[in-house]
């Protein structure tokens, strides 16, 4: 069964840091592996994504300030975040491409050009000022 299970969310202060994890099992076959996250009244939307050959993309807020990773036989994804800020503030999803699509809130999701078949169940991050 696969399965993708997050952690290492909370609550900081503007400025502060946090390190997501994202452990991946029950895949067959190397996939991207990635981060979404979703702000109160917005859409989920792409933060960072990894291949399995170290290609690594970004959105343009996660640049500079954020960095993501692949350990463990490429099974584990983390995603750290620096200098936070409210803004930041959201429920930060992982996911993994292949598989049939996986909409969230009618969107189909992609990573490496590939769409999300799964997701993880979230882990809330909250920056005050």
């Amino acid at each position: 069964q696969v399965q993708l299970v997050e952690s290492g969310g909370g609550s900081v202060q503007s400025g502060g840091s946090l390190r997501l994890s994202c452990t991946a099992s029950g895949f067959t076959t190397r996939r991207c592996l990635g981060w979404f996250r979703q702000a109160p009244d917005r859409e989920r939307a792409g933060v960072a994504g990894i291949d399995g050959e170290g290609g690594i993309t970004y959105a343009d807020p996660a640049k500079g300030r954020f960095t993501i990773s692949l350990a463990g036989a490429e099974n584990t994804v983390y995603l750290d975040l620096n200098r936070l800020e409210p803004e930041d503030t959201a429920i930060y999803y992982c996911g993994a491409a292949g598989g049939a699509p996986a909409y969230r809130g009618g969107r189909q999701y992609a990573l490496c050009g590939v769409p999300v078949g799964y997701w993880g169940h979230g882990t809330q991050v909250t920056v005050s000022s």
